[in-house]
């Protein structure tokens, strides 16, 4: 898969967890309780009160925006400011989720299996294939993802040689 591919493919991911997320506002406590929010974010959300579905809808925001940075880096938009360093971070925050596949996966097939839901190894699963499609198609995009030099800003300490004011 080519490197826009692959960012496509993080955007479209991102965007179905921000879909999710809404999907389980509507839904509420048998939602917040299978996704594992917690007991008190469930009983909230079945007594009425806002701050689960608030909560729910920033974290909503941030995989949108995580999609919108897939997408830009992609080339499917315009190029949003610090895309490589997001798009890093972002494959970075994914992965690191991710990684959580390995104790939970040791403490499933221990005396501990009733402590993880088999659900929440696919959820580990799915971070980290996520964050590593982020990783490797940043990776392969790398030059391309670079600012082009018409969208330096004033006055930077980048300003090419020769370049400086008349």
């Amino acid at each position: 898969m080519t490197a826009r591919g692959m960012l496509k493919l993080a955007g479209i991911m991102s965007a179905s967890i921000a879909l999710l997320h809404v999907a389980v506002i509507f839904f509420g406590g048998p939602a917040y309780r299978y996704f594992g929010a917690g007991e008190e974010m469930a009983r909230l959300a079945e007594a009425g009160s806002p701050v689960p579905a608030l909560i729910t809808a920033g974290i909503t925001v941030v995989f949108a925006l995580w999609a919108t940075y897939a997408f830009s880096g992609a080339g499917v938009i315009g190029r949003l400011p610090l895309l490589r360093v997001g798009l890093v971070t972002i494959g970075a925050i994914y992965t690191a989720r991710g990684l959580l596949l390995g104790p939970q996966a040791a403490w499933f097939f221990s005396a501990l299996r009733e402590a993880v839901p088999p659900r929440q190894l696919a959820f580990s699963g799915a971070s980290l294939a996520i964050g590593l499609v982020y990783l490797v198609g940043t990776s392969r995009a790398w030059a391309q993802l670079r600012p082009s030099r018409g969208n330096e800003p004033s006055g930077s300490a980048l300003r090419r040689p020769g370049a400086g004011a008349s």
